[in-house]
């Protein structure tokens, strides 16, 4: 396991494929792992096969990197700060970027903190409810502080205790980072950003909601619908494989 630190924090990577390969930063999703949602998933393998240098961290608070318990550790600037310490570890300056659902959500801060570091953007798992405020402040820290998971009334959030319980992770850690990154973004925000972006969702998914509506934002931004899949089923999809390969060979009209 390769490690880096970043603001005292040491945090696990993977670095898969040719140094010499164009870079792709692969940033997960909540309550998951790189092992889980990129490797597993064959994300790490079909970059590979494609030249590509693939690197995987695991954020803070997940999988093999280190989890404190308080949410004044899980800033916006923080996690911004591990992405763009992986980075600086490898020597990257650039890199294509590729976030999932919280990792999107990362990646859009990265790309506007740090636009310089980024050739393509591929956000995955967003849509047009990335502007919405949140329904239940508070409610995601609780499903994972929750004694007995089957008492969580709201379907999403049991789903994802249950997927934070199969993976081994641990709530306190999960239940810190989703009270602590504050991270909310206005189309104000995002019309900013000027390199190519690529917005995918499942159709069933109604945590993203409508990844044009994400994309109508950004300017030149494209949005792919991927049928019949929801916030989970998505991710290991060939539509949404293919689409980010037609995005970074630039064969997509933008």
């Amino acid at each position: 396991m390769a490690t880096f630190q970043s603001g005292g924090i040491t945090l696990a990577y993977d670095d898969i494929g040719p140094r010499n390969g164009r870079p792709a930063l692969l940033l997960h999703g909540f309550a998951t792992n790189r092992a889980e949602n990129w490797k597993r998933l064959g994300w790490t393998g079909a970059f590979e096969r494609k030249g590509y240098r693939a690197l995987a961290l695991d954020w803070r608070g997940h999988g093999e990197s280190d989890k404190p318990h308080d949410p004044a550790a899980y800033s916006r600037a923080a996690l911004v700060g591990d992405a763009v310490a992986l980075l600086d570890h490898l020597s990257i300056a650039r890199a294509d970027v590729l976030g999932f659902s919280m990792g999107a959500r990362l990646a859009l801060a990265l790309a506007q903190d740090h636009p310089g570091r980024i050739d393509h953007l591929v956000l995955g798992g967003v849509g047009g409810r990335l502007f919405d405020p949140p329904a239940a402040p508070g409610a995601l820290a609780a499903a994972m502080m929750a004694a007995d998971p089957d008492t969580i009334a709201e379907p999403l959030l049991r789903s994802f205790r249950h997927f934070a319980d199969e993976q081994g992770e641990d709530r306190l850690a999960l239940a810190a980072c989703s009270q602590g990154q504050g991270a909310e973004f206005t189309s104000e925000m995002l019309s900013a950003l000027t390199m190519p972006v690529l917005v995918v969702a499942g159709a069933r998914d109604t945590l993203a909601g409508d990844p044009q509506t994400l994309a109508d934002a950004i300017p030149g931004a494209r949005a792919v619908t991927v049928p019949g899949c929801d916030h989970f089923s998505v991710i290991p999809h060939a539509l949404f494989k293919a689409s980010v390969f037609d995005f970074l060979d630039d064969v997509m009209d933008f």
